[in-house]
């Protein structure tokens, strides 16, 4: 069987090797399910999506996984004010930032140059590299057929 993302696993590979973690086939499932994950996933939306596809993968190995590729940057971990822990993919992904509806849970995705020159600039005034940014904006959207506080 081929190998869905030969340069996520060389990574992720490389990454367990390093820190002395254990290889196993059901880690390498994990990845390639959560790389092909539409959107944001939780822990167990990732779980009941492989549970339902014939993965025998434990909840606390995905829990696990999860953890070591946010660690080793293929995902990135989000928070959207819901007391829940969401990853993404960051493999081969442009940076960019998100608006959640904090009625509906709506969380749409968007890019705007200005904020990373932002990043840039306070980072030269304070004296910092960056390495990353995280930005999220809550509001209400504005969608009546699919938010509850749609005017």
């Amino acid at each position: 069987m081929a190998v869905k993302f030969p340069k996520a696993h060389d990574k992720f590979k490389e990454y367990l090797r390093g820190g002395n973690h254990r290889i196993t086939p059901e880690r390498f499932d994990v990845l390639d399910g959560a790389l092909e994950y539409k959107g944001h996933f939780g822990a167990d939306d990732l779980y009941v999506k492989m549970k339902s596809n014939g993965f025998n993968v434990s909840r606390a190995t995905i829990y696990n996984t999860l953890e070591l590729l946010a660690q080793c940057e293929l995902l990135a971990k989000r928070h959207f004010g819901d007391n829940k822990t969401h990853y993404e993919s960051s493999f081969n992904r442009k940076n960019h930032d998100h608006l959640v509806c904090t009625n509906c849970g709506k969380i749409q995705e968007f890019s705007d140059d200005g904020i990373q020159e932002i990043v840039d600039k306070v980072c030269n005034e304070l004296g910092y590299t960056s390495t990353g940014y995280s930005f999220t904006i809550f509001g209400s959207c504005n969608d009546s057929s699919t938010c509850s506080s749609a005017k």
